[in-house]
């Protein structure tokens, strides 16, 4: 198998987060700022916030992770009683060109209209050639642009602003959770299958939030609500709370590698802790794949719970095998030749008196492409592992992701391709198993086990892709959409 993809990451990089917020009295500004530092595991690549004040709108964004971009001086200069904000992981547009940072801001007619989201659409090509015809000019190659530009066009055309989300709705395709503002007031809205988290949150009498996740209302004392509904449009505003649906809502697909990697721990969806849910697909793993070990370990951060749960169903102690540097990250200072060759050490380091002459069961969320699994697999060996048995709380991932999810095209997929026994050689573990389908939606019991979108691992895509998109990203013969 080829090894040229060493330098990239082993899981499905990403989504974005977004969060907005109404809350006449408070510094919106800073209240975002930290809404978004809670949402910083969605996307490192850059953060922005847009601010309003009822007659003017201001907007900061720039490469870099939240703390990096904002100085206090930066957040004093925001003021206004509403916002909204970003951190961006780009799965379209370049990463690092500022005009693709979000939010995105359009001024077709006499206002602003700033704009952020969560997800990706797949028929952006179509839309921007659509608005070029009308004579309009973009300044970024995201698809972000190309929805508030949309949104703005139909806002001058029926002059309202309702009408205008309305209309694009009808023709966006695609997965998206994004939150939008004019100088009066926050909207947030959610594409009709709901394939991207966004929630609605309130902060006692003082005003009302939105973010991607339920740790983004947390950490600014707000409490969760409800969802937002796949295909409604909430309106925030001097009137408070508004909603309508701008488009029927399609079979509910919430994205499910938001339970096994994307989410944080602590965030709640479908009235289920991210948590709680690894830590059931760990004790099913343990259920369905047994393995004769001295040992259970976790890979830092997201493999830990299952690996937990895993220990509490098998009855095999857990302990910590492996260290993780979390200040490493994404940076733009890129390390040495000797440093990229080491590879996985930048991020994690055995604890070899931990490890020496144990048989190990390691638990983590995901393979996706399987070198960073090997060089993991041969760094625990090294610091004196007996014997290595992976572990793996989600099905082979075979499929490339369309819905703002970066897993590569299809023949970069090491699942796509090659057999269990196949890819266990090749990261060269002395056993390895997969969930099933099945087992990880039972397991992850939220009572909502049909709303899923699985594509990633059986090729059905809830929402239909153009076939220039998928000649792009699919190696293989298409599986029935």
């Amino acid at each position: 198998m080829d090894d040229v993809l060493f330098d990239r990451p082993e899981h499905p990089e990403e989504a974005c987060g977004v969060f907005g917020a109404h809350a006449p009295g408070e510094d919106v500004g800073r209240l975002t700022y930290f809404g978004l530092q809670a949402l910083q595991h969605r996307g490192q690549e850059s953060a922005g916030i847009a601010v309003a004040d009822g007659t003017t709108l201001t907007a900061y964004k720039n490469l870099g992770l939240v703390t990096q971009v904002f100085r206090p001086s930066d957040l004093d200069s925001l003021s206004g009683h509403l916002s909204i904000g970003h951190t961006r992981y780009s799965t379209t547009g370049s990463s690092t060109s500022w005009e693709n940072a979000q939010p995105q801001l359009s001024s077709i007619g006499p206002n602003t209209i700033a704009l952020a989201h969560n997800g990706n659409l797949v028929n952006t090509v179509e839309l921007r050639d659509r608005l070029r015809g009308e004579g309009i000019r973009f300044r970024s190659t995201s698809d972000t642009e190309v929805m508030v530009t949309l949104i703005d066009h139909f806002t001058q055309v029926h002059n309202s602003i309702r009408a205008g989300i309305v209309e694009a709705m009808k023709l966006i395709r695609g997965a998206y959770s994004a939150v939008m503002m004019t100088e009066e007031a926050v909207y947030a809205f959610r594409d009709p299958y709901g394939v991207r988290p966004l929630v609605l949150g309130k902060l006692d009498d003082r005003g009302w939030v939105i973010a991607s996740e339920t740790c983004g209302l947390d950490i600014v004392g707000a409490e969760h609500v409800r969802d937002v509904a796949p295909g409604e449009v909430v309106k925030i505003g001097e009137a408070g709370v508004e909603s309508w649906q701008a488009v029927p809502a399609e079979k509910p697909s919430l994205c499910v590698f938001e339970f096994i990697y994307f989410a944080r721990p602590d965030s709640v969806m479908y009235d289920c802790t991210l948590y709680e849910a690894r830590e059931r697909l760990g004790a099913a793993l343990a259920r369905s794949a047994p393995a004769d070990a001295d040992m259970v370990m976790g890979v830092p951060d997201t493999g830990v719970p299952g690996a937990i749960g895993f220990a509490n169903a098998s009855g095999i102690p857990f302990g910590e095998g492996l260290v993780k540097n979390r200040y490493v990250g994404r940076t733009f200072i890129s390390p040495t030749q000797l440093m990229r060759q080491q590879g996985i050490r930048l991020k994690l380091n055995p604890l070899r008196h931990a490890l020496a002459g144990k048989r190990v069961v390691v638990v983590d969320d995901s393979i996706v492409r399987g070198n960073t699994t090997r060089k993991l697999v041969a760094l625990l060996r090294e610091a004196g592992a007996a014997e290595v048995h992976m572990r793996i709380t989600s099905p082979p991932v075979k499929w490339p992701c369309f819905y703002g999810i970066d897993t590569d095209t299809q023949e970069q997929l090491i699942a796509s391709s090659n057999d269990v026994e196949a890819i266990r050689a090749h990261i060269g573990a002395d056993s390895l198993a997969y969930l099933s389908v099945d087992d990880m939606v039972e397991a992850i019991d939220s009572g909502h086990e049909g709303d899923f979108c699985l594509a990633c691992f059986d090729g059905r895509y809830p929402i239909e892709i153009p076939e220039t998109v998928k000649r792009g990203k699919l190696a293989l013969e298409t599986a029935e959409s």
